[in-house]
C-alpha cells in the first residue's frame, strides 16, 4: 500500500495494541448484535458502529502490506491476489442490496462484476491462470469510501422493525458485515503466506509474547452424552444457511487431548519421518504432499540454528508451546502415526464430538461486555499463544488460538435451506471434500466465534488451524452431505415428492389412494404385502405403506432405488433442480412433512428387472405398476409372469400413457398402438386380451393426469390411463 494510502483515516481506531484492546471496553472489537429488542433507533446506532467498526478493521488489516506491489502478487497460485480481496467485501454489500431491494442503483458496474465471486480451492494442483485488468489500490479505496457511504445511508436512512429475520431485507446489512469478517481472516492467511517482503508490522497487529515449553499431553474423558445441533429460522441473531435446521446424535464416551497439539508435540511426527512415511497418508493426503513436496507444515521454517515460525509480518524462533497450524490431510496423517506409535485409536474428533467436548467444558459464547476468555475475536493477540493459556474446565483451548479441524464433511442439517439473496453459500462445499472446522482462531470474530457456526474448507486448505485428537473405538459416521444433482433422478425427486403443479394433484399418491381403495372394494380382504413395480424414487411405496403392512418398491435404476432408501433410512432427500440455463434451485423433501414418518419402517427397496423378478417376489396382495409397461424391453413376458407373484384375489394396477417407442421396447413386444387385421388395436385391447385368462377387469379405465417438471417454467403433462384388474380363484 502507498505511504499515502497508509497515512490515511483506515485502521485510525485500532491504535492501540490487540491487548490493551482486550481491557478497553471502548475499544473492544464488536460482538454480533441481537437482532432484537423494542427500540429501532438504539438498534440502528448499534448496526452503524458494527459497520463502522468491521470496516475499519478489515482496512487496517491491507495496512500491512508493505508496497502497492504487494496487491497484485499472489501470496498463492491457486488464488486471487489481495487487491481482489480489498475490493471483493465492499462489493459485496452492494450486490447484496441490490438483491435485497435496499439500494436501485450501482456505484461502479465493473468492478461489482470484477470483484463478485471468489475462489475456493477445487484441488491442491488446480491452477487459477486467469488474467485480470486489475484497478489500481487508490481506485479500490475510492470504491470502498463509496460504498462505506452507501451502507452507511442505508443503515442511517432505512426503514426496518425488530427483530430483523432471515427473509428480512435488512439482514443484507448484517450479511454484509459478517461477510468481511470472514475475509477478515482469511485475508490475514493470504498475508502470512505472502513473502516476507510484502509485509510489514503493524501496531494494531502485533503477535503474543509470550511463549516457552508445553507439557506432555495427556488425555481427559469426555463421557457419553446426547448433542442437539441447529438453530430455528426465527432466532434473532445472525447466522449462515449451513446453521439452520436440527441435528440429533447420541455420543459415545471417549477421551480428549487435554491441549491442542503444539509444535512441540508435532516435531515429533516430523523427526520420526512421518512425511515421508506414505503408510500414515491417505490416497487423498499422499496426492497432496508429493505435489507440494511437504516435508514439514507450511509455516515451519527452516533455519541453520533451528526451526523459525511465520507468523503474519515476521518470522520468529519457534515458539514450541504455541499450537501447530497445519491443513486437514497432515492432521490426519499425524494421528494414524499416533496411532500406531500408541496401539490406541488416534483420530480427529467428528462435528458431534466436538461439540460434546464443549458442553463438557461448560463454555459459552464470547461475552459482549467483557473480553473472551480464550484467543479469540481479537480481544488480545493478533497471533496463536501457548497451549496452556486458556483453561475450558479439564481442557484448553476448547475454542480460540486456532480452529480445529473435525472428520466431518460439511453437511446440511435436517430442514436446511438456503437464503434467497445468497444461495451459494454452502451448497458448493456439500461434496464430501469440505472438512468442518470448529472453533475459532485469535482472528474470529462475529458470527465465526460462535460455536454455532459452522465453516468448511477443503482438507489441503490452509488457515489458522491446528487440531485436537481424540481416542475412541467408535467408527466415524458421517451424514449424507451431497445434493442430488443427476437430471433425471431430481427430475423424478420432484415428480414425487415435490409441490403440485397447475392443480394437477400428485400422481404417486393419487395412484396409491385409488389402490388402497381399490384393495378395500374389489381386493382379497388382506392387507398384507404390495409391491410397487418401477417404483422410482418411491412415493407410492411409502404412501401404500399407510395401509399394507409390507410394501417392496422395486426398480431397474439403482440410483432411483438409492434415493428411495436414503429416505426410509434418513427421512429426508435432497436435490437440485434446473431453474433457468445454469441456475438451480435446492430442495429438501422430508417424510415427516408429508406425513409418511412411520410408514419408512414398512418399505424396503430393491433393484430388480421387471421383466425378470427373483423367485422371492411372490405372495403379493396388490401390484402397481405405475408408466410402466411402455418402457419394459419386454411387456409381454412381465404380463405372462405377473400372475404367479400375486395372491388370489389380489389386484393388479397399470397405469401407463402408452407411448409405445422402439428406442424401449422392440416393435413386436408392443401391446397395443398399431393396425391389427386392419383395425385400430390399442393397448387396453391388448391387455384384455393378454390377461383374460388370468384377470378379470374391475376398474378403469380412467385417466390419471400427472405433470413432470423440466424446469421453473417447462413442464410436461400427461394422461395415464389406469386400469384395475383382479387375478381369478
Amino acid at each position: 500500500m502507498s505511504d499515502t494510502h497508509a497515512a490515511g483515516r483506515r485502521g485510525s481506531a485500532f491504535s492501540s495494541t490487540p491487548s490493551s484492546a482486550g481491557k478497553d471496553r471502548s475499544a473492544r472489537f464488536p460482538r454480533t448484535p441481537l437482532l432484537a429488542g423494542t427500540d429501532v433507533e438504539a438498534k440502528r446506532g448499534e448496526l452503524l458502529a458494527y459497520f463502522h467498526a468491521t470496516f475499519d478493521r478489515y482496512e487496517s488489516l491491507f495496512e500491512v502490506l508493505a508496497c502497492d506491489e504487494a496487491y497484485f502478487r499472489k501470496p498463492i497460485s491457486l488464488r486471487h491476489p489481495l487487491i481482489f480481496y480489498f475490493g471483493h467485501t465492499a462489493t459485496f454489500f452492494i450486490n447484496k442490496f441490490m438483491l435485497a431491494g435496499l439500494i436501485e442503483q450501482r456505484i461502479d458496474p465493473r468492478l461489482e462484476s470484477m470483484f463478485a465471486v471468489g475462489v475456493d480451492e477445487m484441488s491442491w494442483d488446480d491452477l487459477d491462470d486467469t488474467r485480470y485488468d486489475w484497478p489500481t489500490v487508490a481506485e479500490v479505496a475510492a470504491y470502498r469510501d463509496k460504498v462505506r457511504a452507501v451502507v452507511d445511508r442505508v443503515i442511517r436512512e432505512t426503514p426496518f422493525t425488530l427483530p430483523i429475520g432471515w427473509k428480512d431485507p435488512f439482514w443484507a446489512v448484517v450479511m454484509g458485515i459478517e461477510h468481511e469478517r470472514i475475509h477478515l481472516e482469511t485475508s490475514s492467511v493470504l498475508m502470512r503466506q505472502h513473502a516476507l517482503q510484502y509485509v510489514k508490522p503493524h501496531p494494531a497487529w502485533q503477535p503474543c509474547a509470550e511463549y516457552g515449553e508445553p507439557p506432555a499431553n495427556s488425555l481427559v474423558d469426555i463421557p457419553a452424552g446426547v448433542v442437539h445441533l441447529g438453530r430455528a429460522f426465527d432466532e434473532p441473531i445472525y447466522g449462515w444457511d449451513n446453521e439452520y435446521g436440527h441435528h440429533r446424535a447420541e455420543v459415545p464416551a471417549f477421551r480428549a487431548a487435554r491441549h491442542l497439539v503444539s509444535n512441540r508435540e508435532y516435531l515429533g511426527f516430523v523427526e520420526a519421518g512421518g512425511y515421508a512415511d506414505d503408510s500414515v497418508w491417505d490416497e487423498e493426503g499422499l496426492g497432496w504432499r508429493r505435489y507440494a513436496r511437504a516435508e514439514h507444515p507450511s509455516f515451519w521454517v527452516p533455519d541453520a540454528a533451528g526451526w523459525k515460525l511465520r507468523l503474519m509480518t515476521e518470522e520468529v524462533p519457534m515458539r514450541w508451546d504455541w499450537p501447530v497450524e497445519v491443513n486437514c490431510l497432515e492432521a490426519r496423517a499425524f494421528c494414524r502415526w499416533k496411532a500406531r506409535a500408541t496401539g490406541q485409536p488416534v483420530r480427529l474428533p467428528t462435528e458431534d464430538e466436538w461439540n460434546r467436548i464443549y458442553d463438557h467444558a461448560g463454555l459459552t459464547d464470547v461475552p459482549h461486555d467483557a473480553p473472551a476468555n480464550a484467543n479469540l475475536h481479537l480481544d488480545h493477540w493478533a497471533s496463536s499463544c501457548p497451549v496452556t493459556r486458556f483453561a475450558h474446565g479439564e481442557l484448553f483451548d476448547v475454542v480460540g488460538n486456532v480452529w480445529q479441524w473435525c472428520e466431518t464433511p460439511t453437511y446440511p442439517f435436517d430442514g436446511f435451506d438456503v437464503h434467497p439473496i445468497y444461495d451459494d453459500f454452502t451448497t458448493p462445499t456439500f461434496d464430501d471434500r469440505h472438512a468442518i472446522i470448529k472453533g475459532g482462531s485469535w482472528i474470529s470474530a462475529g458470527n465465526e466465534s460462535r460455536h454455532a457456526s459452522r465453516y468448511a474448507f477443503r482438507r489441503h486448505f490452509f488457515q489458522h488451524a491446528g487440531f485436537r485428537y481424540i481416542v475412541s473405538e467408535a467408527p466415524v459416521l458421517n451424514p449424507a452431505s451431497t445434493y442430488e444433482t443427476d437430471a433425471l433422478l431430481s427430475q423424478y425427486a420432484e415428480f414425487h415428492y415435490g409441490d403440485e403443479a397447475f392443480g394437477v394433484p400428485n400422481f404417486p399418491k393419487a395412484l396409491a389412494d385409488i389402490a388402497i381403495a381399490a384393495q378395500r372394494r374389489f381386493g382379497n380382504g388382506r392387507f398384507g404385502r404390495a409391491l410397487d413395480l418401477g417404483c422410482a424414487t418411491g412415493r407410492a411405496s411409502f404412501e401404500l405403506a399407510r395401509a399394507f403392512e409390507r410394501v417392496v418398491g422395486i426398480d431397474f435404476s439403482a440410483r432411483f432405488i438409492q434415493a428411495g432408501a436414503r429416505l426410509a433410512e434418513t427421512g429426508a432427500l435432497r436435490y437440485t433442480m434446473p431453474d433457468e440455463g445454469e441456475l438451480v434451485t435446492y430442495h429438501e423433501r422430508r417424510l415427516d412433512a408429508l406425513g409418511l414418518a412411520e410408514t419408512a419402517g414398512r418399505v424396503e427397496f430393491w433393484q430388480g428387472d421387471a421383466c425378470n423378478l427373483k423367485e422371492v417376489f411372490t405372495g403379493f396382495d396388490l401390484i402397481l405398476a405405475a408408466n410402466l409397461i411402455d418402457r419394459l424391453y419386454s411387456p409381454r413376458r412381465f404380463l405372462a409372469d405377473v400372475p404367479r407373484r400375486l395372491n388370489p384375489g389380489g389386484l393388479l394396477l397399470l397405469a401407463s400413457p402408452y407411448t409405445w417407442l422402439e428406442e424401449h421396447t422392440k416393435r413386436e413386444e408392443w401391446i397395443g398402438g398399431f393396425k391389427k387385421d386392419g383395425e385400430s388395436w390399442t393397448t387396453l385391447d391388448g391387455l384384455k386380451d393378454l390377461l383374460a385368462a388370468d384377470f378379470e377387469l374391475v376398474q378403469g379405465p380412467q385417466s390419471v393426469p400427472f405433470v413432470i417438471r423440466e424446469t421453473r417454467r417447462k413442464h410436461q403433462h400427461t394422461l395415464s390411463e389406469l386400469t384395475i384388474w383382479k387375478k381369478r380363484t
